[in-house]
C-alpha cells in the first residue's frame, strides 16, 4: 500500500472507468438509470405534472403498492380518515415532490437491495434514503425555487459508495479499512483503490444516467470548516447535500443533536443554514419519523408487518392499500380483483372525503375515479373521453394502463349523432357493462375507429356522462379477456357511485 496519503493519477488502480463500463452493460443499473432520469424530467405543472407522475407510478404494480403503503403509514394519514387507495390521492396527500422523490428511493431499493452484500448495501441505502428525507426538509424551508432538487442530489449523493458496495464489495471493504485506519480519509482511500473519490464516482453514474447538471453539481465536496451563507442556489444545493449526508450518518448512530457530533454539525452548517440547536433537534426528530414510515413502506423494517400501517382498517382495505392481492390467484383470469368490491368501495369513500376536504377540483376527481375503475376492476386500459366543443369530437383527456399514450391518442370520435354503441350509451344515458365483446350484436354496433385502435379489447364499460340531457362523455375501460364472471349488483351500485361523484363536480352551480 503506498505511504502516499494523496496518491496522484498515475499511482491510482484504473479502477473507475473499468467500473462504469461494468454498470453500462448491467441491465438492472441501465434500466434503473433510465427510470431516475424519466421522474427527474417530471415537472409538477398543475393537472398535467400529476397525471404525469400518476401513469409512471401505476405503470409499476409493486412501485404503486409501496407508495400506497407509504400514504397509509400514520406519519401522512389523517386520523380517521379513509384508506387511500389510489395514486392520485396519495400525491395529493404526501405532494408532488415527496412523490417523485420518494418513487426513486425505492427504485433505488428495489435495483439494489437484493444484493449478495446486502448488510454494506443496506448501510448505504438507508443512508441515501434519511438524506434525501433531510433534503425534502430543508427544501421545504428554503426560500429558492427548485429547491426539492436538493433532496435529489441528497438521495443520490452516496450513489458511487453503494454501486461500489453492490457490484465490487472487495473494493468496498478495502476503502472502508483504510479510511478506519486514520491515515486517510474516505475520500482519500477511495482515490487509492479506485482512481476516484465516491463523489467523483457518483457525478460520473449520474452523468451517464443523464441526469441535469445542477443536480450533479450539488455532489461535490465542500471545503473544510464552517460554511458561510451561500451566495446563489448552486451552492446552497452543495451545502444541503453535503449537510443531509452527514446529517444521515450521524442519525444511523442514534446520535442526537445535542452530542458531541451534533453540535460539530451544527458549527459546520449552522450560520450557512440557519440553524440552531432547536433547529437541529426538531430536524432529527422529524426525519427520524418519516425514516421509519419510509422504511415501513419499503417493508425494510426491523419487523416489517404489512398489516402495522393501517391501524383501524377492515382487514380487506388494509390488504387492499398495502399491496395483498397482486397474486394470480387474487383475480379472476380476465384480471379483475376478487376484492373488486372492497376496492371500489375505498375509492368511493376516499373520493367522497376529497370533496367534503375541498379537494374536489373537477380534474381531481375525474382522475381519482378513474384510477379507482382502473385498479378497482383490474382493468387493462382505462380514460375518460370528454366533448370539444370547438373541433366537434369527444376526446380522451386522461388515461391510464398498457399503451396509454398512444392509446389516448387515437381515442377521438365524431360528437354527431351516430348508431354506434358510444353514442347509443350516451343518448340513452346508459350504463354499459360488456362481459364478452365477441358476441355478434356488440361487434355490430362497435365503430370503426374503436376495431382499428383496440381489436384485442375483449370486455369493458362504458359509463356515459350526461348532466341536465346534456352529453359531455363517457368513461371506458377494457381488458384483454372476457369476464364472464361479471359485474353484481353492488359493484354497479359502487361503479354508478363514483361516475356520480364526477356528474356532480361537472354540474354548473347555482
Amino acid at each position: 500500500m503506498p505511504s502516499n496519503p494523496h496518491p496522484s493519477d498515475s499511482e491510482a488502480r484504473p479502477v473507475r472507468g473499468a467500473l462504469l463500463k461494468k454498470l453500462s452493460g448491467d441491465e438492472g443499473m441501465f434500466a434503473l438509470g433510465a427510470s431516475v432520469a424519466r421522474v427527474v424530467q417530471l415537472a409538477d405543472s398543475d393537472d398535467q405534472g400529476t397525471q404525469s407522475l400518476a401513469y409512471y407510478v401505476l405503470s409499476d404494480v409493486a412501485l404503486t403498492q409501496k407508495v400506497l403503503r407509504l400514504a397509509n403509514t400514520p406519519t401522512y394519514r389523517a386520523a380517521g380518515g379513509t384508506a387511500v387507495t389510489t395514486i392520485s390521492r396519495a400525491i395529493s396527500l404526501l405532494g408532488f415532490d415527496n412523490v417523485k422523490t420518494t418513487a426513486m428511493a425505492m427504485l433505488l431499493v428495489d435495483t439494489l437491495a437484493n444484493s449478495r452484500h446486502a448488510h454494506s448495501v443496506r448501510i448505504e441505502l438507508e443512508a441515501a434514503l434519511c438524506a434525501s428525507l433531510v433534503g425534502r426538509e430543508m427544501a421545504r424551508l428554503s426560500v429558492y425555487q427548485g429547491a426539492e432538487e436538493a433532496a435529489i442530489g441528497a438521495l443520490f449523493k452516496n450513489i458511487g459508495a453503494l454501486v461500489v458496495a453492490s457490484h465490487e464489495h472487495a473494493l468496498f471493504r478495502e476503502i472502508g479499512l483504510l479510511a478506519a485506519a486514520g491515515k486517510l480519509t474516505e475520500a482519500q482511500a477511495a482515490l487509492q483503490v479506485l482512481g476516484c473519490s465516491y463523489d467523483s464516482l457518483s457525478a460520473a453514474i449520474l452523468n451517464e444516467w443523464k441526469i441535469p447538471d445542477v443536480i450533479v453539481r450539488s455532489l461535490a465536496p465542500l471545503p473544510p470548516g464552517p460554511c458561510r451563507p451561500a451566495a446563489g442556489r448552486q451552492e446552497w444545493m452543495r451545502q444541503v447535500v453535503s449537510f443531509s449526508m452527514e446529517t444521515a450518518r450521524l442519525l444511523a448512530r442514534r446520535l442526537r443533536a445535542d452530542s458531541a457530533e451534533g453540535r460539530a454539525l451544527e458549527q459546520r452548517y449552522g450560520a450557512a443554514l440557519n440553524l440552531d440547536q432547536d433547529r437541529l433537534a426538531q430536524l432529527f426528530a422529524t426525519v427520524s419519523r418519516d425514516m421509519d414510515s419510509l422504511l415501513e413502506s419499503l417493508q425494510m423494517g426491523a419487523q416489517a408487518d404489512p398489516d402495522d400501517g393501517a391501524p383501524g382498517l377492515p382487514g380487506v382495505l388494509a390488504q387492499a392499500a398495502m399491496g395483498a392481492g397482486e397474486a394470480p390467484r387474487g383475480s379472476h383470469p380476465s384480471g379483475k380483483p376478487y376484492n373488486a368490491r372492497e376496492l371500489l368501495l375505498a375509492g368511493v369513500q376516499e373520493v367522497t372525503q376529497m370533496r367534503a376536504g375541498g379537494h374536489g377540483k373537477v380534474n381531481d376527481i375525474i382522475q381519482a375515479v378513474l384510477e379507482t375503475l382502473y385498479r378497482g376492476m383490474g382493468f387493462r386500459f382505462a380514460t375518460v373521453c370528454l366533448k370539444d366543443v370547438r373541433s366537434g369530437q369527444y376526446r380522451a383527456r386522461v388515461a391510464f394502463g398498457e399503451r396509454h399514450a398512444e392509446r389516448q391518442a387515437g381515442f377521438v370520435f365524431p360528437s354527431a349523432a351516430g348508431d354506434d354503441l358510444f353514442h347509443l350509451a350516451m343518448r340513452n344515458n346508459a350504463d354499459l357493462m360488456i362481459a364478452d365483446a365477441s358476441a355478434p350484436k356488440i361487434r355490430a354496433l362497435l365503430p370503426e375507429w374503436h376495431r382499428k385502435l383496440l381489436p384485442d379489447a375483449r370486455s369493458f364499460i362504458v359509463l356515459p356522462l350526461v348532466v341536465n340531457s346534456v352529453q359531455l362523455g363517457l368513461f371506458y375501460a377494457d381488458r384483454a379477456l372476457p369476464a364472464p364472471e361479471g359485474v353484481p349488483p353492488d359493484e354497479t351500485s359502487l361503479i354508478r357511485a363514483l361516475k356520480g361523484q364526477v356528474l356532480v363536480a361537472l354540474t354548473p352551480g347555482p
